[in-house]
Parts: C-alpha cells; structure tokens; sequence
C-alpha cells in the first residue's frame, strides 16, 4: 500500500469515527448538570421501591410513594434523616405524585388518579377511574401538570394505540374531572436517530416540568435514558444515564431554582436513595 492509499485510508476511518460518534448522547451530562456527580441521600428499607416524588418547596423536603402500599411519605433533604408517613389507601401499583394548589395527585399504573390533602395530620382522599369502555390495556408510570392546558398529564408507558415511532398522552381535567385522550404525542425517531438505533421504544418511568428552561425531562428507567423535549413533546437532547448510579430511577421532580431530583429504588441491591444534582446555570 502506497502512502497515499494509507492516508486516504486513515482519513476514511477517523471521518467513520467521528460520524459513528456524533450519534452518541452524553453520559455526563450539559453545561446545566453534571450527572455524574449528584448529591446521595440514602433512604430506609421501608422505601426500598420508592417511585414517584415531588419537590415541597415550603421547607425544602420531598413526598413520595412507593410501588406497593398505599402510604405517603415526607422526606426531609436538610440531612437529619427525618421521614414521616400517613396511610392513605390499600394496595395498588402506585407510580407518581404531583403538587398542585395544595393537593397531591397519585398515579396508579392502570391510569386512576388520587387525590390527596391534608386534613390537619391526616389525609383525606378521592379516586378518579380511568375510562374502561374501551376494554383496552394501558399502562402509565408518569405524571406531571401542564400549566397551559391545566391538565395533569399521563404518558404512556405502554399503550396499545402507540408503535415504535410514537408515546402518546391523556390528559386529566383538574376542573372538569375529565380524562381525554392523545393531548400530546412524543416522536420517538428523532431519538433513536441520535442514539444510532433503528427502532426503539420508549417507556418513560417519570417525567417533570423544569421550571427554569420550561422543557419536558423524560426517565425511562429501562433504557436508562434522561430525555428532553418542548412542552409539546418535540425531541430536544437526550443523556445516557450511568446504571452504577441510575440503577433504578423511577421519580424526578425539580426545584424552583432548576435543581433536578431524581429517586432510585434499591434494585436489589444497596438502598434505595434520592439524588440531586444541581443547577449550575440558573438562568436560561
């Protein structure tokens, strides 16, 4: 092979590298977070499954859920340990809690809501069913509000009317107590283009509103994926998230401030525990 023949050769490996390369989301992180490095709060055994969780901004603490039993926990992020707890209801696959004016909403996997407020220190709540009639079989682990459409907003995991190129949405009226469906549609191409796959399927575990850059963030616990699209559920950047750290991450919520929050269950191993991974850009 002459030196010329070895140049272009060389020349057409590194353009295939680099081209290969470009496809591949960051592991670490942006300029906004370094996910690598969050703040661990380790939790008790009782919270071993913990899913949903939402930010309390009146004394800086977080409410969560686990999957399984039907109690509310308050879990303070000052580094005293301190949990508190109410029982709110029998056994269900509860997935994730919102705040909204003072009253707590709870997804079930099925698609029935919760709501939950305090009555003094005990908690009073009502059930909202998903509509069955169709007969078909919906699965959701994700819940956030949208301020727009003041609706809460429930994101499929597993819906029989989306494909590998679409997840779909049904929202829940506050005001109406009304369920309507495909009130946004997330195009998963985009997002298997960038991770370099042909087909792909996206199933989100727990989704939040940042308040900061007013974008949607998508955990898929499966895929160990961050996603991040507009309000409207247009691809935006996605991130690789580290299993050794994200083993299991099933709730996010964000402080007014953009801090991102997102809880681990134990997954069999270790504890379960709640990181934080802080805002280093507070503007937008």
């Amino acid at each position: 092979m002459t030196f010329y023949r070895q140049f272009a050769y060389g020349f057409l490996i590194l353009i295939f590298f680099l081209a290969c390369n470009s496809k591949q989301p960051p592991s670490g992180g942006n300029s906004r977070y370094d996910l690598l490095n969050p703040v661990v709060i380790k939790l008790p055994g009782e919270l071993a499954e913990i899913s949903g969780i939402v930010y309390y901004p009146k004394d800086t603490s977080v409410f969560a859920i686990e999957d399984e039993d039907g109690v509310f926990y308050k879990i303070y992020l000052n580094g005293n340990n301190q949990i508190k707890k109410w029982k709110f209801d029998k056994k269900h696959d509860y997935e994730d809690v919102v705040l909204h004016d003072s009253i707590f909403y709870v997804l079930i996997s099925n698609g029935d809501i919760e709501s939950l407020h305090f009555n003094g220190d005990s908690i009073v709540s009502n059930t909202f069913f998903f509509p069955d009639a169709s007969k078909k079989t919906n699965e959701f682990e994700s819940l956030y509000f949208d301020d727009s459409l003041r609706q809460l907003i429930l994101l499929c995991k597993d819906c029989e009317d989306d494909n590998k190129k679409t997840v779909s949405a049904w929202g829940f009226s506050i005001d109406s107590q009304l369920y309507t469906p495909s009130v946004l549609t997330v195009d998963v191409q985009p997002l298997a283009e960038k991770l370099g796959e042909l087909k792909m399927k996206l199933k989100p575990s727990a989704t939040a509103i940042n308040p900061v850059t007013n974008e949607l963030y998508i955990l898929s616990s499966i895929s160990h994926l961050l996603v991040v699209t507009d309000r409207n559920g247009k691809f935006k950047e996605v991130f690789k998230l580290d299993p050794a750290i994200y083993k299991q991450a099933e709730g996010i919520a964000f402080t007014a401030t953009g801090d991102m929050i997102i809880s681990n269950e134990s997954h069999e191993t270790g504890v379960a525990n709640i990181l934080i991974i802080k805002n280093k850009k507070k503007g937008l």
